[in-house]
């Protein structure tokens, strides 16, 4: 598919896939008219990635991220540095910091429109 249908689908700007396509994050095949072409993994490819940098993480940790998860699905053990894996412990302890914040947003965004005239507003 052309990069105008995964904007299309992802609601991603062309101009950001494509930087995900420099950075190492998306892969096009070219046409002979110089095109891209995406393949169907790349809509869920391309949101995961978004998903990833508007959780705060670096393209660079995403790209880990997504290395790992890869390494995840095989059978054989991973293995890394001791570095990578003190800047994964690290990473993690911020996303979990982040996410602990989030949740208290959440609640106090919850309980004021539960208390509110409009709590029909909330998710069930």
């Amino acid at each position: 598919m052309k990069i105008g249908e995964v904007t299309a689908r992802t609601g991603i700007p062309q101009r950001m896939l494509r930087y995900y396509e420099e950075q190492g994050l998306l892969a096009s095949k070219r046409t002979d008219n110089g095109y891209r072409d995406y393949d169907e993994d790349a809509v869920d490819r391309a949101r995961r990635v978004r998903g990833l940098i508007q959780a705060g993480l670096s393209t660079r940790m995403v790209k880990v991220v997504l290395d790992l998860e890869a390494d995840c699905r095989s059978t054989q053990p991973p293995s890394c540095t001791r570095a990578l894996a003190e800047e994964l412990a690290a990473e993690l302890q911020v996303l979990d910091d982040r996410m602990a914040c989030l949740s208290k947003s959440r609640d106090s965004v919850a309980l004021y429109l539960r208390r509110s005239p409009h709590a029909d507003l909330l998710p069930r």
